[in-house]
């Protein structure tokens, strides 16, 4: 006899509303309750607190759902500071004072390592800053509606690409704040506004930039107001006709001093966005290294010099390697800006076999890895081969780094040092440094 195939009837969601106590969070920040043993993930819910939510999804192994009320609150609960946080998608940890943010971040750290690299270690005390006020870079989003013919003029709504229209965002840089109104009102007359891409805003430490992206020319007397505006801010104007190309209309190129270096970028260079904690980042992975005037060091992923250039202060020479060849050139001038000799800086695809390459025919005393949420899964297994005694490892992804790390002990260095690094306070994002030592 004949089967044929019959597709399981799917089970109907219960979208009725069900009290729920929370548990713990997840590593992205979310409440975590649990159904039938099974984990149900609730955004904006907090460890001990008793919930009434609506299942929005719901699998064999976990389900989601939406918070509808909060019936019974933590005490660590407070009020969100931005009038835009529950429809903005920039920050997702508001809800939470900012010490057990830490705290919380310091944990999920911690378990990961232990659960994927197989070791515990006690931390080391977070590197923190300013908890408001601290983004030196922001990405403001423009649409024209359709509907209403209005300009839209701010970040991202949580999961979706409607925009939250914003005045005021309380953790960007306070002169990047204060253009936000003043271009808003500016763009909202310009011809062609469903030409306008975006905005880009970036501190600097002598000026301010603008970079307006835009897919048509500009009406000869928008870009006039435009400058004019820039002018009147004392701000640095790029405009972006093409993905790939920055045109500086007014003002000077910017630049940033950390760690006794001076960097200048340009506005689609890669820079940490919280100053305060790159500056401590910068001096704490120096620290662990524990540099030595006779150190060779070598520096992978080192995009503008960030690390490159404060440690040339200190070693016999250091060799920064990049994958993007426009880094690597800005690298080498922002040497020549400090007047240092003993930092050479080379292009190579680290995911690829680099090694034919002069440099990596070197032996090196310290290195220093900063890989982006990918990790260094192409370069990590031939740490050893270079030399290194001591390895400092930055990383803004703990999942990749946990995984990073198992090959650097299975290559005979032990973990001596983990922390975090507090680098986007009122996110779950979570960076952090870790020191490997080779006897």
């Amino acid at each position: 006899m004949a089967r044929f195939f019959q597709p399981k009837k799917k089970t109907q969601l219960n979208t009725k509303h069900q009290s729920l106590t929370i548990e713990k969070l997840d590593h992205h920040g979310a409440g975590i309750a649990y159904q039938n043993n099974k984990p149900i993930f609730i955004e904006g819910a907090l460890p001990g607190e008793q919930v009434l939510a609506q299942l929005t999804e719901s699998k064999s192994k976990f389900g989601r759902a939406n918070l509808i009320k909060i019936q019974k609150p933590s005490e660590q609960r407070i009020e969100p500071f931005c009038p835009h946080y529950h429809e903005c998608g920039g920050c997702n940890m508001q809800h939470l004072a900012i010490e057990p943010q830490q705290e919380y971040k310091q944990q999920t750290l911690g378990q990961l390592m232990s659960k994927f690299a197989g070791q515990r270690i006690e931390l080391e005390a977070p590197v923190i800053g300013d908890a408001k006020g601290y983004r030196r870079r922001a990405r403001v989003s423009l649409k024209l509606n359709k509907k209403t013919r209005q300009l839209e003029f701010g970040f991202r709504k949580k999961q979706s690409k409607d925009i939250v229209t914003v005045k005021h965002c309380p953790v960007l840089d306070s002169d990047l704040d204060a253009l936000l109104v003043p271009l808003h009102q500016l763009l909202s007359g310009f011809s062609n506004q469903e030409s306008l891409g975006h905005v880009e805003l970036v501190k600097g430490d002598n000026t301010n930039v603008i970079v307006l992206r835009h897919l048509k020319a500009l009406k000869e007397s928008d870009q006039q107001s435009l400058e004019a505006l820039a002018k009147e801010h004392v701000a640095t104007l790029y405009l972006m006709p093409e993905s790939d190309q920055l045109n500086r209309v007014v003002g000077e190129s910017a630049n940033y001093t950390e760690a006794g270096v001076t960097i200048p970028f340009e506005p689609n260079n890669f820079i940490q966005v919280n100053q305060k904690v790159n500056q401590s980042m910068v001096a704490q992975a120096l620290d662990w290294l524990e540099l030595d005037e006779q150190d060779c060091v070598l520096d992978l992923f080192c995009g503008l010099g960030n690390f490159s250039l404060p440690m040339a202060q200190k070693v016999k020479q250091v060799i920064g390697v990049e994958g993007v060849d426009a880094m690597v050139d800005k690298a080498k001038d922002n040497a020549k800006v400090n007047g240092i000799s003993n930092a050479a800086f080379h292009q190579a695809n680290l995911e690829q076999d680099f090694s034919g390459q002069l440099w990596a025919q070197e032996k090196f005393d310290k290195i220093l890895l900063d890989p982006a949420r990918a990790g260094a899964s192409g370069i990590i297994e031939h740490i050893s081969q270079l030399g290194a005694s001591r390895v400092v490892y930055v990383s803004c992804n703990p999942a990749t780094l946990a995984r990073d790390s198992q090959s650097l002990l299975n290559q005979g260095y032990k973990l001596q040092k983990l922390g975090m690094l507090d680098m986007f306070p009122h996110t779950s994002h979570l960076e952090s440094m870790a020191l490997f030592v080779k006897d």
